[in-house]
């Protein structure tokens, strides 16, 4: 059983190995400490997600390296938001999504998927199905990213949906130790989003 689910990595240079687990641990770092409401989530996000870029980009997984390249920024600008205070106080708690923001999400999801699109047809990457399925996803989790970084409950629901898709996705692609994340990921966030929906309604009832 093993030796199937790791025989891909038979051909693989040792050091991107290496890499690819350490961008995991932190990865899964990060969700554990979304999951809490800690700043932490993005110092650990960054560090997975500059390691990944770099893998992917190695990996020619375009799709997969724009993503993760705009987890890098969005971590860098959800850390100075939820960072922000007012006499002490966080000026952005745990919320829920307003109506303009559902607008905005949609807008940012078909815009991703047309972006994403474009390169692929660009680079020629649209030689099966997998590329397809990675177009989905990236609008997918691009709209998480946005909503978790703004402290929005739904990110959970986004992440959890790219999760279970991405399972089988990164296993398909030759990559279990990213395929074993993701379904540890979907766990995490399934608890996630039960512990923010916990404190959002502890907030509401100050």
């Amino acid at each position: 059983m093993l030796e199937y689910l790791f025989a891909q990595y038979k051909n693989y240079p040792t050091y991107e190995i290496v890499l690819e687990i350490t961008a995991v641990v932190f990865g899964l770092l990060s969700v554990w400490f979304a999951k809490k409401d800690n700043i932490l989530v993005f110092p650990t996000g960054l560090i997975n997600t500059s390691i990944y870029v770099f893998l992917l980009w190695k990996w020619s997984l375009l799709g997969d390296m724009m993503i993760n390249a705009y987890y890098f920024v969005m971590s860098i600008y959800g850390w100075y938001y939820w960072t922000r205070k007012n006499d002490g106080e966080e000026i952005y708690p745990i919320a829920r999504i307003t109506k303009q923001e559902i607008k905005f999400s949609l807008v940012l999801f078909l815009a991703t998927i047309l972006f994403v699109v474009a390169i692929y047809l660009i680079f020629n990457k649209f030689t099966n199905w997998l590329s397809y399925v990675d177009t989905f996803i990236t609008g997918i989790f691009f709209v998480g990213m946005w909503l978790m970084a703004k402290r929005k409950i739904e990110n959970w629901i986004f992440w959890i949906v790219g999760n279970i898709i991405s399972i089988p996705l990164y296993f398909a692609k030759g990559y279990t130790f990213t395929s074993i994340q993701y379904l540890i990921f979907t766990i995490i966030a399934i608890f996630g989003y039960i512990e923010w929906k916990n404190i959002l309604n502890k907030n509401i009832q100050k």
